[in-house]
């Protein structure tokens, strides 16, 4: 079958020759496709959907022919789900628990003590809750704290072989020794111990490792020991020295350490090499007895980083003598090359990752291993009879009986689904056959219906057709390609056993549509001569009343328009189906849309007067503009062509007037700026100083001679100078808004000394001179000034200044301290961070700038502001004298609008802005300069104003960085082992660890 397209061509290709008024039925059925040939099954590879009649390739092949019953259900053999007799059972990992479920295997391959956890009582087995593990821990922590736990719940039983399993499974002793080198007397602390700690670092074997642990230590110079003896301190050695060893023994390897110089934990990834016989008899103080112990469990830690990775277990079976590598709830056999202990590959490998040194028979080598656990060797193996108990037995059994039950639903849900799935064979293969509508009275349904009707994996929903409607309520002719033309027969059993509609007969074919559709195909077929034509017709001169004015813009563009209209009329479905953005519309609200969309047209607006464009849209008149550069005059026949693309465009004869209301406007408007330019050039010439920046007086230097100065706001002084610069197109300045300057009770928000730094961007001082011309120009509401004063014949030294109004010392001490509030309580502002080396500010090129703040100035943005917008900040009356009255209360509020700081910081190069806010912590600061810099957390030093910041918990506010703060960075040599990064990463986040656990006490 033809592609979709060249069907959709074939369809309406008699509208070349016929014109809308000559649409027929036949013309009607031809654009809906209805006698298109339908397709075969086995010739049509795949469902044509430009063809109604195509009924193949919609799912129908599942349904035909013999089907195996299992095809009718998606429910898996309930049995599959039976474990293997004998077989070990996985854990689930509750998120981030891998590390929990690692020693529970572990603990539970010990027979001794599973046994006695057995012959607790029911009441003593709940040792964490539910809500225990919320975030992953320190392995080696959990270690611990689980084994104080155990051993002081079970320390409570009146059963000894409950009470005492932990001492006699897990604990052995040593003796700190120390030895005083004056006197020989040896001191003695005895110590019992659960696991060994044994730092790795600088070692490559587990018993190197050991012999470091009980190593003699030398104790000289200030850290020489006090000997009870001699009565002195003396120099003298300690050691530890083992005493008994358990029948378990676990051996932690450090990899987890606290690195002093960054001051966070990280790993060490280093290989460490182990047997799987150990003999710990040349490490035990008193001989006798065995003291060779066998491996029986490895637990391993994989990933490069202390924050972040996977735990898994690699356990011996002790009576089967077999090793499994258990991994949350997947257990595997390790046997022949995959009995490798300890070996796993790393989730994130290392860039300095070293090459695995070579192991001999009977040895290991790991760099993820962190705890080795093992098992005093016996002759034979373990004949402990571990018996379950009976309220596990209890629970296991119940577990059981509800799989049984379990089983026996899947089964009856399969067989159901199987005898639907039959019913359903039978329907689709009696009423797949009579689908086809031929010449016998047809419908159409939607081809997505009908797939989902084939389709045994979703339930068959009533039909719903209101999709492809018109906005004459039938079926849209674009939504043909999308819809399937069944028979009548077959569409009564469809709506009798599905429901829905509205049904879509034959009388559902939308005359009014295709009829449309005619019109512009034509037109479109039609606007390249109809171009031409206007060109031809736009180079007569066009004389007296017989012409049209026209845009020039809209003539520039008239076919474009005309081609963008038709498509949208043509093509634009979404308002004519009653769907937009694909939420269902109302009928009144498609209808609605379809107006706003009519209304959109835009051809000979452009000489539309602007306060006339408004009836132009509601009353579909307006009036003409004033502007004759804009417009063009036509003749009538161009007019006649352009109105067939644009019958809605606003239509102005050659003898139309343009807009009064305009014409006054205007002239209004020249005479307005007449004056403005008037006023502008007056208000310069009266005051060239103040308007030039020049010969201005400053308090810091005051002038000899004069003993008083003039105050105004330095916003007047922008304003007007703007106004002056551009009269036409800014508002004339009328009054000087001094009461901005003062507070509720008049008096002055500015001391001497501030006018003459922080607060000199604020002010602007005046001659008395030119305080004269002021008073003539402006309305002036309050009078501020400063008078020199001097007592007989002192000297300049004591010369007082005094300020009218006076200073009001508690209004101006009540925005300090809000100023200084605000500067420790803002949000998302901006600091800027330089990095500096060798004591120099440099620019060092990294990652693309995060949070960056554009360096515009506020004097550059007060410029693009709008011709006569005002500013929000500032509060200037321009009606008289009298100013708003405010309280005390909200007078603080009240200057932090009016009185606004002008310090912003210019970025200058090398240095990267960030937002920032007061309350983020320090440590998230570096965390964004990590980001910006790629310099790590624990290598930043950084510095502000000459003071060190170095509390990562203190907030930002508290160390005093505000609002364009210039922070100084200076980095640390970076780190080789860039995995560090992701440990400063999972440090910064909050951690929860065994919070609300039994591990705690609590």
């Amino acid at each position: 079958m033809a592609p979709r397209l060249q069907l959709e061509k074939a369809a309406w290709r008699w509208a070349e020759t016929v014109r809308p008024e000559e649409v027929s039925q036949e013309h009607i059925e031809t654009a809906y496709r209805i006698w298109l040939e339908p397709c075969i099954r086995g010739v049509c590879r795949r469902n044509c959907k430009g063809n109604p009649n195509c009924l193949v390739g919609i799912g129908e092949h599942i349904w035909l022919g013999e089907i195996d019953e299992n095809s009718f259900h998606n429910i898996d053999d309930p049995n599959c789900e039976r474990r293997k007799k004998n077989s070990f059972v996985g854990l689930t990992n509750l998120g981030a628990t891998c590390y929990v479920n690692t020693f529970l295997q572990v603990w539970f391959l010990n027979l001794e003590l599973r046994q006695a956890l057995y012959l607790c009582p029911s009441t003593c087995n709940d040792y964490m809750r539910g809500d225990s593990i919320q975030e992953e821990k320190d392995a080696q922590e959990f270690s611990k704290l689980f084994m104080s736990l155990l051993e002081d719940t079970l320390s409570k039983q009146k059963n000894p072989d409950v009470r005492n399993i932990v001492q006699q499974q897990f604990c052995g002793e040593y003796a700190y020794v120390t030895v005083c080198n004056q006197c020989g007397r040896e001191s003695k602390l005895l110590s019992k111990f659960y696991e060994l700690e044994l730092n790795i670092q600088g070692h490559k074997q587990l018993t190197d490792c050991i012999s470091e642990f009980l190593k003699e230590e030398k104790l000289e110079g200030d850290n020489r020991y006090f000997c009870e003896n001699c009565q002195s301190k003396q120099n003298a050695t300690r050691k530890i020295r083992l005493l008994s060893l358990p029948c378990t023994l676990n051996l932690q390897l450090m990899r987890f350490v606290f690195d002093r110089q960054t001051g966070h934990k990280k790993k060490l990834n280093t290989y460490i090499g182990f047997s799987e016989i150990l003999d710990m008899e040349p490490y035990v103080e008193h001989k006798g007895g065995s003291y060779v112990y066998e491996l029986s469990a490895v637990l391993i830690h994989r990933g490069v980083s202390a924050y972040s990775g996977h735990y898994i277990a690699h356990v011996k079976d002790p009576q089967s003598g077999e090793w499994y590598k258990f991994n949350d709830e997947d257990i595997e056999k390790m046997e022949g090359k995959k009995l490798q202990l300890g070996i796993e590959e790393d989730l994130e490998p290392s860039k300095s990752q070293t090459r695995k040194p070579k192991c001999g028979k009977g040895t290991h080598c790991s760099r993820n291993a962190y705890m080795l656990v093992y098992r005093l060797q016996t002759q034979e193996r373990p004949t402990t009879i571990v018996q379950v108990p009976a309220f596990l037995q209890e629970l296991v059994d119940r577990d059981n009986s509800k799989f049984e039950e379990w089983c026996v639903e899947m089964a009856e849900m399969r067989k159901q689904s199987v005898d639907k799935g039959k019913a359903k064979h039978e329907e689709v293969k009696e009423l797949y056959q009579r689908l086809p509508a031929g010449a016998e009275p047809y419908e159409f349904v939607s081809l997505e219906w009908l797939q989902k009707w084939l389709d045994e994996s979703t339930p068959t929903k009533p039909i719903d057709n209101h999709a492809c409607l018109c906005s004459h309520d039938k079926l849209h002719p674009d939504k043909i390609s999308i819809m399937k033309r069944i028979s009548e027969y077959a569409a009564d059993i469809f709506y009798s056993r599905y429901g829905g509609g509205p049904r879509l007969t034959v009388k559902a074919l939308c005359k009014e549509c295709v009829v449309e559709r005619c019109r512009i195909l034509r037109l479109k077929n039609q606007l390249n001569e109809d171009y031409k034509t206007v060109n031809n017709l736009l180079k007569a001169t066009v004389k007296g009343n017989d012409g049209f004015w026209v845009g020039k813009s809209s003539l520039r563009s008239w076919r474009q328009l005309a081609l963008e209209q038709l498509d949208e009329q043509d093509g634009d479905v979404d308002q004519s189906d009653g769907k937009m953005n694909g939420n269902t519309l109302s009928k009144d609200e498609s209808k609605e849309e379809r107006k706003e969309e009519e209304e959109e047209l835009n051809f000979n607006e452009d000489i539309l007067c602007p306060h006339a464009f408004f009836f132009f849209f509601f009353f579909n008149s307006g009036e003409l503009c004033i502007s004759e550069n804009e417009r063009r005059l036509v003749s009538k026949e161009a007019w006649s062509k352009l109105q067939q693309y644009f019958p809605k465009a606003p239509e102005f004869p050659s003898y139309r007037e343009c807009c009064s209301q305009c014409k006054i406007l205007e002239r209004e408007g020249e005479e307005n700026e007449a004056l403005h330019k008037m006023i502008a050039n007056e208000q310069k010439t009266s005051l060239p100083n103040l308007f030039q920046d020049k010969n201005r007086p400053c308090l810091s230097n005051w002038p000899e001679d004069t003993d008083v100065l003039y105050i105004v706001s330095q916003f007047f002084v922008e304003e007007w100078r703007k106004f002056v610069r551009k009269p036409t197109r800014c508002s004339p300045v009328s009054s000087v808004g001094n009461s901005a300057l003062l507070c509720p009770h008049g008096g002055l928000m500015f001391t001497f000394a501030s006018m003459t730094k922080e607060d000199s961007k604020l002010i602007a001082l005046i001659w008395p001179s030119e305080w004269q011309m002021i008073q003539k120009l402006f309305v002036v509401d309050h009078v501020i000034k400063i008078i020199r004063t001097e007592a007989g014949d002192v000297s300049p030294s004591e010369t007082q200044y005094i300020s009218e109004p006076k200073l009001c010392p508690e209004c101006r001490e009540g925005l300090l301290c809000q100023q200084q509030r605000d500067l420790r309580e803002y949000t998302q502002a901006t600091v800027y961070v330089h990095k500096v080396v060798d004591d120099k500010k440099v620019m060092k090129d990294s990652v693309p700038e995060l949070n960056v703040s554009s360096s515009e100035t506020e004097e550059d943005k007060e410029e693009a502001k709008p011709d006569g917008e005002k500013d929000p900040d500032f509060n200037q009356s321009n009606g008289g004298t009298k100013r708003q009255k405010i309280t005390h209360q909200n007078y603080i509020a009240y200057q932090k609008q009016v009185i606004r700081r002008s310090m912003r910081h210019r970025k200058v190069r090398g240095e990267k802005a960030l937002l920032v806010s007061a309350n983020q912590t320090l440590k998230e600061l570096k965390i964004q300069i990590m980001h910006a810099f790629s310099v790590a957390p624990f290598d930043q030093n950084l510095s502000i104003d000459g003071k060190i910041l170095s509390d990562d918990c203190a907030t930002l506010g508290t160390l005093g960085v505000i609002p364009e703060s210039v922070i100084l960075l200076k980095a640390d040599e970076p780190i080789a082992d860039y995995a560090a990064m992701d440990d400063v990463m999972q440090v910064c986040m909050p951690e929860e660890g065994f919070k609300g656990t039994g591990l705690l006490g609590h």
